[in-house]
Protein backbone atom coordinates (compact mmCIF):
# COMPACT_ATOMS: atom_id res chain seq x y z
CA UNK A 1 0.00 0.00 0.00
CA UNK A 2 1.34 3.48 -0.62
CA UNK A 3 1.53 6.67 1.47
CA UNK A 4 -1.92 7.39 2.25
CA UNK A 5 -2.71 11.18 3.71
CA UNK A 6 -6.75 10.59 4.20
CA UNK A 7 -8.71 7.25 3.69
CA UNK A 8 -7.39 3.99 1.97
CA UNK A 9 -8.64 2.30 -0.62
CA UNK A 10 -10.70 -1.21 0.73
CA UNK A 11 -8.68 -4.32 0.55
CA UNK A 12 -10.08 -7.53 -0.86
CA UNK A 13 -10.87 -8.95 2.31
CA UNK A 14 -13.43 -5.81 2.89
CA UNK A 15 -14.81 -6.55 -0.22
CA UNK A 16 -15.52 -10.38 0.84
CA UNK A 17 -16.79 -9.19 3.96
CA UNK A 18 -18.90 -6.88 2.76
CA UNK A 19 -20.31 -9.18 0.34
CA UNK A 20 -21.26 -12.29 2.58
CA UNK A 21 -22.58 -10.10 5.23
CA UNK A 22 -25.90 -9.57 3.36
CA UNK A 23 -26.65 -13.30 2.57
CA UNK A 24 -29.18 -14.19 5.51
CA UNK A 25 -28.62 -17.25 6.67
CA UNK A 26 -25.23 -17.18 6.92
CA UNK A 27 -22.51 -16.41 9.49
CA UNK A 28 -19.20 -15.16 8.67
CA UNK A 29 -16.30 -16.17 11.62
CA UNK A 30 -13.01 -14.07 10.64
CA UNK A 31 -9.92 -15.92 12.18
CA UNK A 32 -8.09 -13.18 13.35
CA UNK A 33 -7.30 -10.68 16.03
CA UNK A 34 -10.48 -8.92 17.90
CA UNK A 35 -9.20 -5.48 16.73
CA UNK A 36 -9.09 -6.43 12.99
CA UNK A 37 -12.78 -7.24 12.79
CA UNK A 38 -13.82 -3.81 15.12
CA UNK A 39 -12.30 -2.18 12.57
CA UNK A 40 -14.00 -3.64 9.75
CA UNK A 41 -17.49 -3.15 12.02
CA UNK A 42 -17.26 0.25 11.62
CA UNK A 43 -17.08 0.46 8.16
CA UNK A 44 -19.91 -1.86 7.46
CA UNK A 45 -21.95 0.19 10.06
CA UNK A 46 -21.08 2.88 8.11
CA UNK A 47 -22.58 1.37 4.97
CA UNK A 48 -25.50 -0.07 6.80
CA UNK A 49 -25.22 -3.34 7.35
CA UNK A 50 -26.51 -5.54 9.45
CA UNK A 51 -24.30 -7.40 11.63
CA UNK A 52 -25.74 -8.61 14.58
CA UNK A 53 -25.34 -12.41 15.04
CA UNK A 54 -24.16 -12.54 11.88
CA UNK A 55 -20.36 -11.51 11.95
CA UNK A 56 -18.07 -13.37 14.44
CA UNK A 57 -14.09 -13.07 15.51
CA UNK A 58 -12.04 -15.53 17.05
CA UNK A 59 -9.56 -13.37 18.68
CA UNK A 60 -5.81 -14.39 18.44
CA UNK A 61 -3.37 -15.04 21.21
CA UNK A 62 0.72 -14.82 20.57
CA UNK A 63 0.93 -18.57 21.06
CA UNK A 64 -1.74 -18.88 17.91
CA UNK A 65 0.44 -16.76 15.99
CA UNK A 66 3.62 -18.86 16.66
CA UNK A 67 2.77 -21.74 17.24
CA UNK A 68 -0.12 -22.04 14.79
CA UNK A 69 -3.04 -23.15 17.11
CA UNK A 70 -6.02 -23.58 15.36
CA UNK A 71 -7.75 -24.77 18.12
CA UNK A 72 -9.60 -21.27 18.84
CA UNK A 73 -10.86 -21.41 15.40
CA UNK A 74 -12.20 -24.58 15.77
CA UNK A 75 -13.92 -24.21 19.05
CA UNK A 76 -15.46 -21.16 17.97
CA UNK A 77 -16.79 -22.94 14.49
CA UNK A 78 -18.63 -25.23 16.45
CA UNK A 79 -20.05 -22.81 18.91
CA UNK A 80 -21.54 -20.44 16.33
CA UNK A 81 -23.19 -23.27 14.78
CA UNK A 82 -24.48 -24.10 18.15
CA UNK A 83 -25.87 -20.76 19.15
CA UNK A 84 -27.29 -19.08 16.13
CA UNK A 85 -27.65 -22.43 13.32
CA UNK A 86 -26.33 -20.76 10.22
CA UNK A 87 -27.21 -22.60 6.62
CA UNK A 88 -23.56 -21.65 6.11
CA UNK A 89 -20.37 -20.63 7.91
CA UNK A 90 -17.67 -18.39 6.12
CA UNK A 91 -14.92 -18.36 7.64
CA UNK A 92 -12.49 -15.78 6.65
CA UNK A 93 -8.72 -14.85 7.25
CA UNK A 94 -7.54 -11.61 8.76
CA UNK A 95 -4.27 -10.36 7.59
CA UNK A 96 -2.80 -11.85 10.30
CA UNK A 97 -3.88 -15.32 9.51
CA UNK A 98 -3.39 -14.92 6.10
CA UNK A 99 0.69 -13.65 7.10
CA UNK A 100 1.34 -16.57 9.07
CA UNK A 101 -0.41 -19.12 6.63
CA UNK A 102 -3.27 -21.06 8.22
CA UNK A 103 -4.98 -23.53 6.54
CA UNK A 104 -8.49 -22.61 7.01
CA UNK A 105 -9.46 -25.33 4.19
CA UNK A 106 -8.07 -27.89 6.24
CA UNK A 107 -9.65 -26.95 9.36
CA UNK A 108 -13.06 -26.75 7.62
CA UNK A 109 -12.42 -30.77 6.33
CA UNK A 110 -11.19 -31.52 9.89
CA UNK A 111 -14.31 -30.15 11.80
CA UNK A 112 -17.36 -30.69 9.49
CA UNK A 113 -18.27 -33.96 10.76
CA UNK A 114 -18.81 -31.82 14.00
CA UNK A 115 -21.04 -29.36 12.82
CA UNK A 116 -24.75 -28.70 11.13
CA UNK A 117 -23.59 -25.76 8.34
CA UNK A 118 -22.01 -26.01 5.30
CA UNK A 119 -18.00 -24.44 6.13
CA UNK A 120 -16.73 -22.54 3.53
CA UNK A 121 -13.37 -20.61 3.45
CA UNK A 122 -11.58 -17.64 2.50
CA UNK A 123 -8.15 -17.36 2.91
CA UNK A 124 -6.89 -14.10 1.02
CA UNK A 125 -6.55 -11.92 3.89
CA UNK A 126 -5.96 -8.50 2.07
CA UNK A 127 -2.86 -9.45 0.05
CA UNK A 128 -4.42 -10.19 -3.30
CA UNK A 129 -5.69 -6.66 -4.66
CA UNK A 130 -8.43 -4.17 -3.39
CA UNK A 131 -12.20 -4.25 -3.14
CA UNK A 132 -12.98 -5.13 -6.38
CA UNK A 133 -10.58 -8.09 -6.31
CA UNK A 134 -12.50 -9.26 -3.15
CA UNK A 135 -15.98 -8.79 -4.80
CA UNK A 136 -14.65 -10.68 -7.89
CA UNK A 137 -14.12 -13.77 -5.46
CA UNK A 138 -17.16 -13.77 -3.35
CA UNK A 139 -19.52 -13.58 -6.58
CA UNK A 140 -17.02 -16.15 -8.36
CA UNK A 141 -17.38 -18.48 -5.11
CA UNK A 142 -20.73 -17.90 -4.51
CA UNK A 143 -21.96 -18.73 -8.25
CA UNK A 144 -19.76 -21.95 -7.88
CA UNK A 145 -20.36 -23.47 -4.45
CA UNK A 146 -23.37 -22.43 -3.54
CA UNK A 147 -25.62 -22.13 -6.36
CA UNK A 148 -27.36 -25.49 -7.54
CA UNK A 149 -27.93 -26.71 -11.14
CA UNK A 150 -30.77 -26.26 -12.59
CA UNK A 151 -32.76 -27.03 -15.72
CA UNK A 152 -36.18 -25.79 -15.27
CA UNK A 153 -36.53 -22.02 -16.27
CA UNK A 154 -38.59 -19.26 -14.64
CA UNK A 155 -38.90 -16.83 -17.68
CA UNK A 156 -40.30 -14.03 -15.39
CA UNK A 157 -37.37 -14.51 -12.79
CA UNK A 158 -33.72 -12.69 -12.89
CA UNK A 159 -30.67 -12.24 -11.25
CA UNK A 160 -28.95 -9.40 -10.15
CA UNK A 161 -24.97 -9.91 -10.14
CA UNK A 162 -23.12 -6.88 -8.77
CA UNK A 163 -25.28 -5.76 -6.22
CA UNK A 164 -22.28 -4.10 -3.85
CA UNK A 165 -23.23 -2.59 -0.71
CA UNK A 166 -19.86 -0.67 -1.20
CA UNK A 167 -21.11 1.37 -4.60
CA UNK A 168 -22.88 4.59 -3.24
CA UNK A 169 -26.47 4.47 -3.23
CA UNK A 170 -26.66 0.31 -4.76
CA UNK A 171 -30.12 0.02 -2.77
CA UNK A 172 -31.57 2.73 -4.75
CA UNK A 173 -29.98 1.55 -8.11
CA UNK A 174 -31.20 -1.85 -7.29
CA UNK A 175 -35.00 -1.10 -6.76
CA UNK A 176 -34.40 1.35 -10.15
CA UNK A 177 -33.53 -1.32 -12.09
CA UNK A 178 -36.23 -3.42 -10.73
CA UNK A 179 -38.57 -0.77 -11.62
CA UNK A 180 -37.47 -0.91 -14.99
CA UNK A 181 -37.48 -4.43 -15.78
CA UNK A 182 -41.11 -4.75 -14.18
CA UNK A 183 -42.11 -1.64 -16.71
CA UNK A 184 -40.30 -3.28 -19.47
CA UNK A 185 -40.70 -6.73 -19.89
CA UNK A 186 -42.70 -7.43 -16.52
CA UNK A 187 -40.28 -9.58 -14.87
CA UNK A 188 -39.12 -9.75 -11.30
CA UNK A 189 -35.65 -10.24 -9.17
CA UNK A 190 -34.59 -13.60 -7.80
CA UNK A 191 -31.36 -13.25 -6.47
CA UNK A 192 -29.32 -10.17 -5.81
CA UNK A 193 -25.36 -10.56 -5.06
CA UNK A 194 -25.08 -9.42 -2.70
CA UNK A 195 -27.91 -7.31 -1.30
CA UNK A 196 -30.78 -8.08 1.09
CA UNK A 197 -30.90 -12.34 -0.44
CA UNK A 198 -30.28 -15.40 1.52
CA UNK A 199 -28.79 -18.68 1.44
CA UNK A 200 -31.92 -20.29 0.12
CA UNK A 201 -32.59 -17.59 -2.97
CA UNK A 202 -28.90 -18.31 -3.47
CA UNK A 203 -29.61 -21.78 -3.91
CA UNK A 204 -32.06 -21.23 -6.25
CA UNK A 205 -31.02 -18.72 -8.53
CA UNK A 206 -30.29 -20.90 -11.49
CA UNK A 207 -33.99 -21.37 -11.90
CA UNK A 208 -33.90 -17.63 -12.88
CA UNK A 209 -33.98 -17.30 -16.90
CA UNK A 210 -31.45 -13.99 -16.86
CA UNK A 211 -28.25 -12.92 -15.51
CA UNK A 212 -27.92 -8.97 -14.99
CA UNK A 213 -23.95 -8.32 -14.63
CA UNK A 214 -24.26 -4.77 -13.10
CA UNK A 215 -20.37 -4.35 -12.51
CA UNK A 216 -17.69 -6.09 -14.32
CA UNK A 217 -16.22 -7.89 -10.95
CA UNK A 218 -19.65 -10.28 -12.00
CA UNK A 219 -18.69 -11.29 -14.90
CA UNK A 220 -17.13 -14.97 -14.35
CA UNK A 221 -20.11 -15.60 -11.96
CA UNK A 222 -22.09 -15.17 -14.89
CA UNK A 223 -20.15 -17.28 -16.97
CA UNK A 224 -20.10 -20.04 -14.12
CA UNK A 225 -23.60 -20.24 -13.77
CA UNK A 226 -24.10 -20.12 -17.82
CA UNK A 227 -22.05 -22.98 -17.41
CA UNK A 228 -23.72 -24.51 -14.98
CA UNK A 229 -27.38 -23.96 -15.54
CA UNK A 230 -27.44 -22.76 -19.02
CA UNK A 231 -28.85 -18.97 -17.90
CA UNK A 232 -27.99 -16.01 -20.46
CA UNK A 233 -26.05 -12.88 -18.79
CA UNK A 234 -26.28 -8.85 -19.80
CA UNK A 235 -23.42 -6.92 -18.78
CA UNK A 236 -23.36 -3.16 -18.17
CA UNK A 237 -25.50 -0.78 -15.92
CA UNK A 238 -28.38 1.73 -16.65
CA UNK A 239 -26.63 5.05 -17.22
CA UNK A 240 -28.31 7.87 -18.66
CA UNK A 241 -31.39 8.07 -20.68
CA UNK A 242 -29.95 6.68 -23.98
CA UNK A 243 -27.75 4.57 -22.36
CA UNK A 244 -30.41 2.55 -20.49
CA UNK A 245 -32.67 2.77 -23.37
CA UNK A 246 -29.52 0.65 -24.94
CA UNK A 247 -29.58 -1.31 -21.54
CA UNK A 248 -33.35 -2.44 -22.09
CA UNK A 249 -32.45 -3.15 -25.82
CA UNK A 250 -29.51 -5.78 -24.89
CA UNK A 251 -31.50 -6.91 -22.33
CA UNK A 252 -34.53 -7.40 -24.89
CA UNK A 253 -32.05 -9.36 -27.40
CA UNK A 254 -30.80 -11.28 -24.75
CA UNK A 255 -34.55 -12.61 -23.95
CA UNK A 256 -35.64 -12.34 -27.72
CA UNK A 257 -38.70 -10.05 -26.09
CA UNK A 258 -39.81 -6.51 -27.23
CA UNK A 259 -39.65 -3.35 -24.26
CA UNK A 260 -42.12 -1.47 -23.66
CA UNK A 261 -42.62 0.95 -26.41
CA UNK A 262 -43.95 3.67 -24.47
CA UNK A 263 -40.97 3.53 -21.72
CA UNK A 264 -38.48 3.64 -25.19
CA UNK A 265 -40.43 6.60 -26.04
CA UNK A 266 -39.87 8.41 -23.03
CA UNK A 267 -36.25 7.68 -22.21
CA UNK A 268 -35.73 8.85 -26.02
CA UNK A 269 -37.88 12.33 -25.36
CA UNK A 270 -35.82 12.77 -22.57
CA UNK A 271 -32.34 12.78 -24.29
CA UNK A 272 -33.51 14.88 -27.16
CA UNK A 273 -34.51 17.40 -24.30
CA UNK A 274 -31.13 16.80 -22.38
CA UNK A 275 -29.10 17.44 -25.41
CA UNK A 276 -30.12 20.88 -25.93
CA UNK A 277 -27.45 21.80 -23.33
CA UNK A 278 -24.99 21.19 -26.01
CA UNK A 279 -25.80 24.09 -27.83
CA UNK A 280 -26.06 26.62 -24.40
CA UNK A 281 -22.59 25.09 -23.75
CA UNK A 282 -21.31 26.69 -27.46
CA UNK A 283 -22.73 29.73 -26.37
CA UNK A 284 -20.46 30.19 -23.43
CA UNK A 285 -17.26 32.50 -24.18
CA UNK A 286 -15.14 32.27 -20.99
CA UNK A 287 -15.91 28.81 -19.14
CA UNK A 288 -16.28 25.76 -21.31
CA UNK A 289 -18.22 22.63 -19.51
CA UNK A 290 -15.70 20.37 -17.70
CA UNK A 291 -16.08 17.15 -15.31
CA UNK A 292 -13.81 15.43 -12.85
CA UNK A 293 -15.31 11.96 -12.12
CA UNK A 294 -13.92 9.50 -9.42
CA UNK A 295 -16.08 6.06 -8.48
CA UNK A 296 -16.65 2.23 -9.12
CA UNK A 297 -15.80 1.98 -12.90
CA UNK A 298 -19.35 1.11 -14.46
CA UNK A 299 -20.43 4.60 -12.48
CA UNK A 300 -17.57 6.61 -14.09
CA UNK A 301 -18.21 4.86 -17.45
CA UNK A 302 -21.71 5.34 -17.56
CA UNK A 303 -21.81 8.56 -16.20
CA UNK A 304 -19.58 10.33 -18.55
CA UNK A 305 -20.82 9.39 -21.48
CA UNK A 306 -24.57 10.70 -20.65
CA UNK A 307 -22.51 13.89 -19.98
CA UNK A 308 -20.43 14.09 -22.90
CA UNK A 309 -23.84 13.49 -25.10
CA UNK A 310 -25.24 16.81 -23.41
CA UNK A 311 -22.32 18.87 -24.00
CA UNK A 312 -20.28 18.52 -20.76
CA UNK A 313 -16.02 17.23 -21.35
CA UNK A 314 -15.76 14.67 -19.28
CA UNK A 315 -12.12 15.75 -18.73
CA UNK A 316 -10.76 13.26 -15.91
CA UNK A 317 -12.55 10.03 -15.50
CA UNK A 318 -10.49 8.17 -12.73
CA UNK A 319 -11.28 4.43 -11.14
CA UNK A 320 -11.36 4.18 -7.62
CA UNK A 321 -10.31 0.47 -7.76
CA UNK A 322 -7.68 -1.31 -10.31
CA UNK A 323 -8.89 -2.60 -13.67
CA UNK A 324 -7.73 -6.32 -13.32
CA UNK A 325 -11.10 -7.36 -12.56
CA UNK A 326 -12.45 -4.96 -15.94
CA UNK A 327 -12.44 -6.97 -19.32
CA UNK A 328 -11.97 -4.57 -21.56
CA UNK A 329 -11.59 -1.20 -19.63
CA UNK A 330 -12.48 1.92 -21.49
CA UNK A 331 -9.13 3.32 -22.85
CA UNK A 332 -10.18 7.09 -21.37
CA UNK A 333 -10.62 5.57 -17.27
CA UNK A 334 -7.80 5.90 -15.25
CA UNK A 335 -6.40 4.37 -12.40
CA UNK A 336 -3.65 5.59 -10.03
CA UNK A 337 -1.86 3.87 -7.75
CA UNK A 338 -0.71 7.07 -5.71
CA UNK A 339 -3.63 9.10 -3.86
CA UNK A 340 -1.26 12.03 -4.57
CA UNK A 341 -2.48 11.76 -8.43
CA UNK A 342 -5.36 12.12 -8.07
CA UNK A 343 -5.26 14.94 -5.21
CA UNK A 344 -3.47 16.88 -7.90
CA UNK A 345 -5.72 16.61 -9.98
CA UNK A 346 -8.78 17.70 -8.21
CA UNK A 347 -7.49 20.38 -6.29
CA UNK A 348 -6.17 21.87 -9.66
CA UNK A 349 -9.78 22.01 -11.39
CA UNK A 350 -11.50 25.39 -11.79
CA UNK A 351 -15.03 25.82 -13.02
CA UNK A 352 -16.03 22.00 -12.73
CA UNK A 353 -18.73 19.95 -12.17
CA UNK A 354 -17.29 17.23 -9.50
CA UNK A 355 -18.88 14.11 -9.00
CA UNK A 356 -16.54 11.88 -6.93
CA UNK A 357 -16.83 10.96 -2.69
CA UNK A 358 -16.63 13.31 0.38
CA UNK A 359 -13.15 13.58 0.73
CA UNK A 360 -12.42 15.16 -2.90
CA UNK A 361 -15.48 17.12 -2.44
CA UNK A 362 -12.85 19.02 0.76
CA UNK A 363 -10.08 19.54 -1.82
CA UNK A 364 -11.82 21.35 -4.75
CA UNK A 365 -11.90 24.75 -5.66
CA UNK A 366 -15.10 26.41 -4.65
CA UNK A 367 -15.76 28.03 -8.17
CA UNK A 368 -16.84 23.88 -8.92
CA UNK A 369 -20.35 22.30 -8.08
CA UNK A 370 -20.36 18.92 -6.56
CA UNK A 371 -22.37 16.00 -6.64
CA UNK A 372 -21.50 12.77 -4.56
CA UNK A 373 -21.41 9.78 -6.38
CA UNK A 374 -18.83 7.25 -4.94
CA UNK A 375 -17.99 6.15 -1.30
CA UNK A 376 -17.25 7.21 1.83
CA UNK A 377 -19.86 9.36 2.33
CA UNK A 378 -18.70 11.82 5.08
CA UNK A 379 -20.77 14.96 5.02
CA UNK A 380 -24.03 13.54 5.41
CA UNK A 381 -25.84 9.58 5.27
CA UNK A 382 -27.30 7.36 2.60
CA UNK A 383 -31.27 7.25 3.64
CA UNK A 384 -33.41 7.77 0.52
CA UNK A 385 -33.88 4.79 -1.57
CA UNK A 386 -35.77 6.54 -3.96
CA UNK A 387 -32.99 8.78 -5.86
CA UNK A 388 -31.04 6.52 -7.69
CA UNK A 389 -27.73 7.66 -10.13
CA UNK A 390 -29.04 4.61 -12.51
CA UNK A 391 -31.66 4.59 -15.11
CA UNK A 392 -33.77 7.31 -15.71
CA UNK A 393 -34.73 8.81 -12.53
CA UNK A 394 -30.89 8.60 -11.70
CA UNK A 395 -30.12 10.87 -14.79
CA UNK A 396 -33.43 13.85 -13.73
CA UNK A 397 -31.47 13.50 -10.51
CA UNK A 398 -28.19 14.35 -12.27
CA UNK A 399 -29.65 16.87 -14.44
CA UNK A 400 -30.78 18.91 -12.00
CA UNK A 401 -26.54 19.26 -10.91
CA UNK A 402 -25.94 20.06 -14.50
CA UNK A 403 -28.40 23.21 -14.55
CA UNK A 404 -26.88 24.16 -11.31
CA UNK A 405 -23.73 23.63 -12.99
CA UNK A 406 -24.42 25.57 -15.91
CA UNK A 407 -25.91 28.64 -14.06
CA UNK A 408 -21.91 29.25 -12.81
CA UNK A 409 -20.68 29.43 -16.11
CA UNK A 410 -20.34 32.43 -18.47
Amino acid sequence: MSLTRYLPIPSDRMGILWSLLNIEGCAVLEYGPAGTTHYSMGLFAGLGIEQENSLFTTHMREDDVIMGDTSRLENAIIEVDKNCAPKVIFICASSCAAVIGTDLKGVCTMIRPKVNAKLMSFEQGGFRGDYSAGIKTAYSFIAEHLAEKREEKQETKYNIIGASVGSYRCKADIIEIERLMREAFGMTAHARLCLETDVETIRTMGEASLNLVIRPEGIDAAKKLEEKCGTRYVSGAPYGYAGTAEWLRAVAEAMNKQPNAALIASLESKQREAAQYRMYARMLKRNKPQAFLYGDYETVRGLSSFLESIGVKAEKRICKHALLSVPQPNEGIEYHRTELERIGIFKSARNALILADDQLKRLCDKSCTYMRISTPVIDGAQVAVHMPIMGDRGADMLMEYVEEYFNTLR
